[in-house]
């Protein structure tokens, strides 16, 4: 390729990327002062004289061009590739094995009876990509340690069981049991990676396009945090995250590139397989992907490495003196490198290069097959190994490799760079027959002529398995490989959670700062207070956290080198580069990416982390739900704080705050335990049953959901004969009522037990009706429950018939039930169906808006004389009282003005 001085400028930024060199003495000198540069003193502190220099460049108003993106080359020059160690030959033997069984895995999917779909194109273009990392530089577990963390590409997922059908790793009659993981149970394969349904082989759940890129970059952090403060050492992990090009349009995967800037996070390395389509189509047909992504991961402080063209290209590119060959590189489009994918060398020799005669010079002494054959980037090993090599040396960045390839490569004409190649599942005989001979394997036609292809595999001792085994046990061993090697944790005793059970006597605090309370406790705990890890997004002193900042501190990799502004304040922000608070920033994306690394780090590292994410609930399972779907999927645990729940508690926040849903939503996640409680001593009965739960011996793969509010209440000491096993189950009677004629029963959660109790007083003394009071501290738990039952009935008939928990508690109550909370009807009506008498719920159903909380409460009729109505509603619905009594109570209590209503609680706003 020519020199940067022979060829034409490129305009870049507006600014003309060259100029004529008026005295190349002079430049020489420079060059070779920055050569020395990188050779004595490395080319970190080269890159910082560098960046000085731009900027005082700048300061001195010289104009330079902003080099956000490149010339459409490979980044490294064939002369600083560095010496290829593997076995070329034996390597591409190894992958056309592959190739084959992935197809084959999928295309036997298909058969008769079963058709469960599945991918081919996606590992066809990227396959080169994963073997060179498998050969080469993907790290293992058998030293003890995490090993690299690999986020494989989820459609790629038939690859990698191909694979490790090779390496003895998964047999024959489990790759035909791909997709069909409970008819063929236990052989079945899951259809991309999911650690819950594989939980010894998959490590991290990525086909949520989006997550696996956001996810990797918090693996890479976290990384650095465990070694920071001591907890597990992670200087020889590597996180690799294997992308789409198509994928990166997700908001997810480019959202947060500035952190792994920002931290230096040179542990991490993207590698976005760029085959140039998306599902239905090319990702950019008019433009070209690979510089859109290099313009936007350099200017987001990443490495870059561009993987264009394989060595064909060196001898063409060597000859483009004037940079013509160059220039049309850079201007053809990705839609039309599509269509010379698909395309003839005769239509590529015309339509590419005979447009200029000095490019037709160039291909006169090649034949059309070899124009055709013209390769990519992304299938050339030695290439790969070359841009592989340069992101693990390189220090200071992350790095990301664009690497070009053609999706549905070697499958043949009608898969090879079709827009329908993603749907395309299955390969007719006349493919089957090309594609063993693209990939040359001594299949024999009758094979594949009479019903379903086979597997191939060169056989236990062929040179080519054994090659397999020594590069894994070079790299310390198989991957992917999940491995828990985590002991439980020594829980904490009684006095961790004496305070919370005492009260807040006179004082009336919110459930959120009862919580963070207990957690200040437990962090103080000598065996397991290091390992919590707090998480919030922007939000610490909204939940009463900012006392943790001098001691705890918040994690910085880069300590705290300015003065901060409230250094004379007892509770002064305070970073730290052993700090043990995550501040992710205004993200809760990131901060569910930070949980679900912290969560997973048993596995991941062989040493829990106990991580506690607080944050508004109305931004959780609505807006990172699909994330909380991967952290059950990662058999990731920990606590997660819906923060100011309820639909009527952010007096001034308005609809956009105003969470009167997420419990519902929660409980759509089978992984996760949701609890809404109401004091602080049920707080810390829950909070202590969790750590057992997910940290002790027989440890779950669970997540605890506690809703709680910025309501300032009075909390009672915990009751001396305190049914601690109803707080867990979801209910237990908090108050029986003292005096009346009519029995009811009021189920109340969270904010809405105060309500509920002064409605009792009033149904007492002014309708002669005696309400028991029950704290609801989880209505998802109750109904799960119930459904267990039911489903053990409904299958065993024979056998005793369970009661639900929830019938069971209730079956003595007297009167009909009532429920109230500060969600929607929904929630509490989980368990109508198990509910024995008469059952009504009241909810926050609708928008949320900004009011004083009285009048909300009054809008929405769950206010405390609201629920009086409901019961005397219920009594007369029995026959109990009579009908009139309801108009006199709506009269009473105006209840159909909202300004009539007291306007509540003050304090607590966010």
């Amino acid at each position: 390729m020519a020199s940067g001085s022979d060829r034409n400028p490129i305009i870049i930024g507006g600014l003309p990327s060259q100029v004529p060199d008026f005295d190349p003495e002079e430049t020489q000198e420079w060059l070779d002062s920055l050569d020395a540069a990188v050779d004595e003193r490395g080319r970190e502190r080269a890159r910082y004289l560098m960046l000085r220099l731009i900027e005082r460049a700048r300061e001195k108003r010289v104009a330079v061009p902003e080099m956000r993106s490149t010339d459409y080359v490979n980044t490294i020059a064939t002369k600083d590739e560095p010496f290829f160690p593997g076995n070329e030959e034996i390597e591409r033997k190894i992958l056309n094995a592959t190739r084959w069984n992935a197809a084959v895995m999928v295309s036997r999917a298909q058969r008769p009876g079963i058709g469960v779909g599945g991918h081919i194109a996606t590992f066809a273009s990227s396959a080169s990509l994963y073997d060179v990392g498998f050969n080469h530089f993907f790290r293992g577990k058998d030293d003890g340690k995490g090993g690299d963390q690999i986020f494989f590409q989820g459609h790629a997922s038939p690859g990698v069981y191909a694979r490790a059908y090779l390496l003895d790793r998964l047999t024959e009659k489990q790759l035909d049991a791909f997709r069909q993981e409970k008819s063929k149970f236990p052989d079945g394969l899951s259809s991309y990676p999911h650690p819950r349904l594989m939980p010894d082989f998959w490590e991290f759940p990525t086909v949520s396009m989006g997550l696996g890129p956001l996810g990797a970059i918090y693996q890479a952090r976290m990384n650095r945090y465990m070694e920071a403060r001591g907890i597990a050492d992670t200087s020889d992990s590597h996180v690799w995250a294997y992308l789409g090009d198509g994928e990166m349009d997700e908001p997810e995967s480019l959202g947060q590139l500035s952190i792994a800037a920002r931290e230096g996070l040179d542990n991490l390395t993207f590698v976005v397989n760029c085959n140039l389509q998306r599902l239905d189509g090319p990702v950019r047909g008019n433009g070209k992907i690979m510089q859109e992504l290099e313009s936007q991961f350099r200017g987001a402080g990443w490495n870059v490495i561009k993987l264009v063209w394989d060595r064909s290209w060196d001898p063409l590119l060597a000859q483009d003196r004037d940079g013509i060959l160059v220039n049309k590189l850079n201007t053809t489009p990705d839609g039309q490198f599509q269509t010379y994918a698909t395309e003839t060398g005769a239509y590529i020799r015309e339509h590419f290069f005979g447009d200029d005669h000095r490019l037709r010079a160039m291909v006169e002494n090649m034949t059309d097959q070899q124009i055709q054959h013209l390769g990519r980037g992304g299938h050339d090993h030695k290439k790969i190994y070359a841009a592989y090599a340069a992101a693990k040396a390189h220090k200071g960045q992350p790095t990301v490799i664009l690497a070009q390839t053609v999706k549905g490569w070697t499958l043949g004409p009608n898969f090879e760079g079709r827009n329908a190649t993603h749907q395309m599942k299955k390969l007719t005989v006349d493919d089957l027959k090309m594609f063993r001979d693209r990939l040359h394997l001594p299949i024999p036609d009758k094979d594949l002529e009479d019903g379903l292809p086979p597997y191939y595999h060169p056989g236990r001792d062929s040179e080519e398995i054994q090659y397999m085994h020594d590069r894994r046990k070079a790299n310390g061993g198989y991957v992917p490989t999940r491995v828990v090697r985590a002991k439980p944790l020594p829980l904490p005793d009684e006095k961790a959670y004496a305070g919370a059970k005492k009260g807040s006597g006179q004082q009336k605090i919110a459930t959120t700062m009862a919580f963070v309370r207990v957690l200040k406790d437990l962090m103080r705990d000598k065996e397991i207070g290091k390992r919590f890890v707090p998480i919030a997004p922007d939000e610490y002193r909204t939940f009463g956290m900012d006392a943790f900042f001098p001691s705890a501190k918040i994690y910085n990799p880069l300590g705290q080198i300015y003065e901060s502004v409230d250094r004379e304040l007892l509770l002064a922000y305070k970073e730290s580069p052993t700090g043990q608070m995550l501040h992710d920033g205004i993200t809760e994306a990131g901060c569910t990416a930070s949980l679900i690394a912290a969560g997973s780090a048993y596995a991941t590292h062989g040493e829990p982390l106990i991580p506690v994410y607080v944050f508004y609930s109305m931004f959780g399972f609505q807006r990172t739900g699909d994330q909380f779907w991967q952290m059950a999927d990662q058999l990731a645990r920990g606590f997660v704080l819906g923060a100011t729940a309820g639909r009527t508690t952010l007096t001034g926040e308005g609809l956009q705050h105003a969470d009167g849903h997420s419990q519902l939503l929660a409980s759509t996640n089978p992984a996760c335990v949701a609890y809404d409680p109401a004091y602080g001593y049920e707080i810390a009965h829950i909070v202590k049953d969790g750590l057992r739960r997910m940290y002790g011996e027989n440890s779950e793969d669970v997540f605890y959901y506690l809703t709680v509010y910025n309501e300032p209440i009075q909390h009672p000491a915990e009751p001396a004969d305190v049914d601690a096993e109803g707080i867990l189950k979801g209910l237990y009677r908090f108050k029986q009522g003292e005096k009346g004629e009519h029995a009811a029963q009021i189920l109340a959660s969270g904010v809405a037990v105060p309500w509920a109790l002064e409605a009792q007083q009033i149904l007492a003394d002014e309708w002669n009706v005696k309400a028991d009071v029950w704290s609801a501290t989880s209505w998802n738990e109750l109904r799960r429950d119930a459904v267990e039952a039911e489903e053990h009935n409904l299958l065993h008939p024979e056998e005793e018939q369970r009661v639900p928990y929830v019938t069971r508690k209730l079956a003595d109550a007297q009167g009909p039930k009532v429920a109230v909370s500060d969600w929607m009807r929904a929630v509490p009506d989980q368990i109508a169906r198990w509910v024995p008498g008469t059952y009504q719920s009241l909810g926050a159903d609708g928008f949320g808006f900004a009011d004083t909380r009285g009048a909300a409460r009054r809008f929405f009729h769950i206010d405390a004389q609201s629920i009086v109505l409901g019961v005397l509603t219920e009594l007369a619905r029995e026959g109990k009282v009579d009908r009139s009594l309801l108009k006199q109570a709506i009269d009473r209590y105006q209840l159909l003005d909202v300004a009539a209503a007291d306007a509540g609680e003050a304090g607590g706003d966010a």
